[in-house]
């Protein structure tokens, strides 16, 4: 034990350290500097970044003693003592620089470093100063903004369509937020699961009950001892997954065993000695070697999942008597979420019921899948959700949940988990891979005739949200244009990988890259500018969907074209001109269309908000939508206040913790902001039609004080009354909303979605046709919203998503078996994103709330076919791989010179 001395925040502290210890577990475990964050504990992601005599570092990978005699600053110690931070941090609410607020203490330290040196940094200066800190959220653009000190776009007005500053926001640039890292007890017992390092593998255990006397372990875990139902999933009849995995390990990461004991206990632990013996068996990573093993999964011949199917018309004769016809084949790769907080919580007995705490994205749906794992009725499950680092789908599924909910409920006291990055990326879900091949025909006056597309996805060990993907993508497969003879088909397919299962688009920005690509070639071959042929057959009020749906008045594709008809034609204008000169960098320009419908597919989508009026005066909103950053808090708080007629800074907000807010169901598909927001509306209209009875009012604005509510009306006149007595609220309103939606018929035909958000963006590059490196210069994203309820928000969904666009374009790829962390898996950082111009269109929608769609999915679908799209403009590469990396498009131009 070494007694070392340093200043951290201003105060003087000793402490006595063990050995080689980490500054960022020191200062989080021993000195409760819990606003520092840790993402990778490898220096990679810069979440845990804190001053040291005033230089940022990545406390994660600085010892302790690195700290002695110096002064060490915290986010905290810069929000309680340098006067910077006031403004600093009222910038970076205004401009939305925090979304899910993993990231911002790293964010804000390293700007705070930037600040104290100079004053008014260039846009170069903030990224090379910020460059260390990762964020998979914002898109990095409106951080710059924050840090350069730009004009502040938030608003005083706070009503539906104001870019009011989030409601949750203060609490993330002043490291307040509680995420799943930060709230187990301090008492907690520490488990650890042993999972397969084999693809595929029989397994047997050995004498566990002397191992543990042996090491002392609390509790040693395995399929033995899940009182329920030892298996996971999120779709009925495709309930796979197990817990752990009895005989046979299914991927490597999958869990075997879990142990659990006191924290110096296990920090000691050598998992190694775990008495396990490996049998590996024949594995295969792809769908085609997938299909010559034994089922994984009883009833799935070939290891076939499921199959999408939509068909209309006759696409086969409209192939034969089009004029032209093209066809590709395309693949896409694993791709991470890479989300900066890794899977953490814990879990206690309390009261007789199980109380989970920490992150997800679907509360109800965790506790009754850990309900049906612990044998145990709903009731005596509650899942206490932490603020969510990232999500992206892939908290959708439950991860650490049934882990520490089974130690819980065998040995009653709190237990607690925290994933490594390496687990992270192992064990949870993946978006597709996908080998799509696709034909498009036309007639030569540039419209349709025929489309075909025959997907294949990788789905993994376990189905997840396979079977969403396999049925969404052959609705979508097409994008926002008018098919008369259509059909599309899907597989998903087992393999020895990690689940596959839900990531922003669920498998349509995977179809979304071919069926864009060959518009591309159809616009060429037609002699056609490529936004005038997607103008030309663009759906349209009253022209039917590929599933027969028709809308009429809701259909924003060619109000979003239109918009980036400008800077289409001038950035045509640019790239031809600096063409001309020769050299070795080639500009491009590049569009592409996407399209989402929001909620499930054909599917009951309900949500259900509940508020109430307290005595003392007090609105209480109990908002049971996940917000994993998007602003849902915001957003629904918005359009309650809006349909109550009172001020959302009035509105106190109670969360989705299970025990006290009812379901607002899963925070995915973009259907949020439609659903939730819908009931949200219901519930203020229902709540303010009480009001104006208790006061006998017409209509007026509506105020409350300690017992009592007073409206006034438009000429003036104010109507008081006493609110009655009650014992939790005196006034109450619930409502719930669910999509009109009908089912899809055998040939994929009907009403799958209630409305869907439309997207165009076109993307400015340059190529490097030497190296075969790509340059993003500018990115127009126009997204056709419905309704904007809060601009600022709105505009941060698209900047994360188009971030997330261009790494799954041009560097993201998962390797199951060797992707372990964040340095060698690439996502794009805050030098790699450009600047991005936002159209916000709005094309309201009669279901949606105030007119609003949903947004989060859709930004991501368009961004990739754009890049590749404008790439190929530039330098006559077509890739067909992704992602796009230097020696694919290097590759590429070699094969376009030699055909």
């Amino acid at each position: 034990m070494t007694e070392l001395r340093f200043t951290l925040n201003g105060r003087e502290v000793r402490y006595q350290a063990r050995g080689l210890e980490r500054l960022s577990s020191v200062l989080r475990r021993d000195l409760g500097c819990r606003d520092v964050k840790v993402g990778c504990d490898a220096g990679d992601c810069g979440a845990c970044t804190v001053l040291i005599d005033g230089a940022p570092v990545c406390s994660c990978i600085t010892g302790v003693a690195q700290a002695a005699g110096k002064r060490v600053e915290t986010l905290a110690g810069l929000r309680d003592n340098d006067p910077a931070f006031s403004k600093l941090s009222t910038a970076f609410l205004n401009h939305g620089a925090a979304q899910c607020g993993i990231c911002t203490p790293g964010m804000m330290v390293a700007a705070t470093a930037l600040l104290r040196d100079v004053t008014a940094p260039s846009e170069r200066e903030v990224e090379d100063a910020l460059g260390g800190v990762l964020c998979r959220c914002t898109g990095y653009r409106k951080i710059i903004d924050a840090v350069m000190g730009a004009a502040s776009p938030a608003e005083d007005r706070t009503g539906v369509g104001a870019g009011i500053v989030r409601l949750d926001g203060a609490s993330k640039v002043e490291g307040r937020e509680a995420f799943s890292d930060d709230v187990a007890p301090d008492t907690a017992l520490v488990l650890k699961v042993i999972r397969s390092p084999h693809d595929h593998t029989r397994f047997a255990l050995g004498d566990l009950d002397a191992w543990r006397n042996a090491h002392g372990l609390d509790l040693i875990l395995t399929a033995r001892d899940v009182p329920g139902t030892n298996a996971f999933g999120v779709i009925p009849g495709f309930i796979d997954q197990p817990v752990y995995a009895e005989a046979i390990a299914r991927f490597r990461g999958e869990a075997v065993a879990a142990v659990v004991g006191a924290a110096d206990t296990m920090a000691a632990l050598d998992l190694s000695t775990f008495p396990i013996i490996w049998d590996p068996i024949d594995a295969a990573r792809e769908p085609a070697g997938a299909k010559t093993l034994d089922p994984f999964h009883e009833g799935h011949v070939d290891n076939v999942m499921c199959r999408g199917f939509v068909k209309k018309g006759n696409a086969e004769a409209a192939l034969a008597r089009a004029d032209i016809v093209v066809e590709a084949e395309f693949e896409t790769r694993f791709v991470e979420h890479a989300y900066i907080e890794p899977e953490a919580g814990f879990a206690d007995w309390r009261n007789g019921r199980v109380e989970v705490h920490g992150g997800t994205q679907a509360p109800v749906m965790a506790r009754d899948s850990l309900a049906g794992i612990l044998g145990l009725d709903p009731d005596a499950v509650r899942v206490v959700p932490t603020a969510v680092g990232g999500g992206f789908g892939s908290k959708l599924d439950i991860s650490f949940h049934p882990h520490v909910a089974l130690a819980a409920f065998h040995l009653k006291r709190p237990v607690k988990i925290t994933y490594s990055r390496s687990e992270s990326m192992a064990s949870t879900t993946k978006r597709h891979p996908a080998k799509m091949r696709v034909r498009v025909g036309a007639t030569k006056d540039g419209m349709l005739s025929g489309f075909a597309f025959d997907g294949v996805f990788n789905t993994g060990a376990h189905s997840s949200w396979g079977p969403t993907v396999a049925n969404r993508v052959p609705v979508h497969a097409g994008g926002p244009y008018a098919h008369a003879d259509y059909v599309a088909k899907t597989e998903g397919i087992f393999t020895n990988n990690p689940p596959a299962g839900a990531f922003r688009g669920f498998g349509v920005p995977q179809a979304a890259i071919a069926q864009e690509a060959l518009f591309d070639d159809l616009a060429d071959k037609l002699g056609l500018d490529r936004l005038d042929f997607r103008m030309l057959n663009a759906l349209d009020n009253g022209v039917p969907t590929a599933t027969g749906q028709v809308f009429n008045g809701a259909v924003g594709i060619r109000p979003c074209l239109e918009s980036l008809r400008p800077a289409w034609n001038a950035a045509l204008e640019n790239a031809h001109e600096f063409n001309s000169q020769v050299g070795v960098l080639r500009k491009g320009v590049g569009i592409a269309c996407g399209w989402y419908g929001c909620g499930n597919t054909s599917l009951p989508n309900p949500s259900t908000i509940r508020a109430g009026i307290v005595r003392d005066g007090r609105i209480v909103l109990h908002q049971g939508a996940m917000d994993i950053g998007q602003g849902a808090n915001t957003v629904i708080a918005q359009i309650f206040a809006e349909a109550l007629g009172v001020d959302v800074r009035d509105v106190e907000l109670i969360g989705p913790d299970t025990g006290v807010t009812p379901d607002a169901g899963k925070t995915s598909a973009s259907r949020q902001t439609y659903v939730s927001g819908n009931a949200a509306r219901l519930t203020g209209l229902a709540l303010r039609a009480e009001v104006l009875h208790l006061t006998n009012a017409a209509d007026g604005v509506i105020s409350f004080g300690p017992g009592e509510v007073t409206v006034t009306a438009p000429d003036g006149t104010i109507h008081s009354a006493r609110l009655p007595a009650g014992d939790e609220y005196c006034l109450e309103a619930a409502e719930t909303y669910d999509p009109p939606t009908a089912p899809l018929d055998e040939n994929g035909q009907g009403v799958p979605y209630a409305v869907y958000g439309y997207t165009a963006q076109m993307v400015e590059l340059t190529v490097d046709t030497s190296l075969g490196t790509v340059t993003l210069d500018h990115i127009h994203a126009a997204h056709d919203v419905g309704r904007a309820i809060n601009p600022v928000l709105v505009e941060g969904q698209i900047h994360g998503g188009v971030a997330q666009g261009i790494g799954m374009a041009l560097m993201e790829e998962y390797i199951p078996g060797r992707t372990d962390n964040l340095h060698d898996y690439l996502i794009p950082t805050i030098g790699d994103v450009p600047p991005i111009t936002s159209h916000i269109i709005e094309v309201a929608d009669p279901h949606g709330p105030y007119g609003a769609k949903g947004l989060g999915e859709h930004v991501l679908i368009p961004t990739a076919p754009a890049i590749l799209s404008a790439i190929r403009h530039a330098c006559g590469a077509r890739v067909t791989r992704l992602p796009a990396t230097p020696d694919r498009v290097l590759a590429a131009i070699r094969a376009g010179k030699e055909g």
